[in-house]
Formats: structure tokens, C-alpha cells, sequence
């Protein structure tokens, strides 16, 4: 099974002149752990997790005074990505080994969608019982 077979392809995703704000907002409307800063291009250029606002929240002691600061500049830059045609025993063996999320999935130069960990875990174990029946 592929990527392309399990990835989310209709996801929010932010700019790099979203706002903290703007990505906490996204994050609790679509319920998704982490966002995806893309370029005009729709090419990832950083991931921005929960944890990594909140890690500056603990530093800075005050969500409000980051609202409108960008949430790019919080994230991890040139993120990982894996292309939509990857197993996804593959992808999940990269997710594990480098603490990964959320993944960007490349289709055709662009981003395609994302995936996350529990995504694959369910795809192998369905794909694990299809193959039993």
C-alpha cells in the first residue's frame, strides 16, 4: 500500500505570513496536531506543531503576546517529505526513527496532502487483515 492510497489531500495548510493565531485556529477547527507552511508553489517549507508553540508559550510565558507573529518562524524548517508512490512501512519507519507527526507527501513537485503516524498504523492494519481474509 502507498501513500497516495492513505494520505489526507484536503487539509488546511498556512503561509509564511500566517499568524500564530491563524495556525492554533486551523489546528482546533481541523483538529490536526500540526500544519504545513507552504510556498506559493505549494511546496513545504517548514511544519509547525502544537508542541512547538507550546514550547515558546513555556519560554515566553504569554500566548497573546505571539498571536500575530508569524507561525513559521516557530516551526521546524525544510521539512521532511516523502513522495505519494512510498510503502507506507517505509514512511512509517521514517516517522518513528526521526519523531515525526506529520508528513508532507510530494506528488507531481507539489504537495499532495499529509500524513500522520495513527494514519499508517491503521493503513498496515488493514492491510495486515485484508491479506489474513
Amino acid at each position: 500500500m502507498t501513500l497516495r492510497e492513505v494520505l489526507h489531500a484536503h487539509i488546511p495548510t498556512l503561509t509564511r505570513e500566517s499568524t500564530v493565531r491563524d495556525a492554533v485556529d486551523k489546528m482546533d477547527i481541523y483538529q490536526f496536531p500540526a500544519l504545513v507552511v507552504v510556498d506559493e508553489d505549494m511546496w513545504p517549507v517548514a511544519v509547525v506543531t502544537e508542541g512547538d508553540l507550546c514550547r515558546v508559550v513555556a519560554k515566553r510565558d504569554s500566548l497573546t503576546s505571539m498571536a500575530q507573529e508569524p507561525a513559521y518562524i516557530y516551526g521546524s524548517q525544510d521539512p521532511t517529505t516523502m513522495v505519494a508512490d512510498s510503502e507506507i512501512g517505509e514512511a512509517f519507519h521514517k516517522m518513528l526513527s526521526s519523531g515525526l507527526t506529520i508528513l508532507p507527501i510530494i506528488d507531481d513537485g507539489r504537495m499532495a496532502g499529509i500524513v500522520l503516524r495513527v494514519d499508517l498504523m491503521q493503513a498496515m492494519l488493514l492491510d495486515i487483515h485484508s491479506t489474513e481474509a
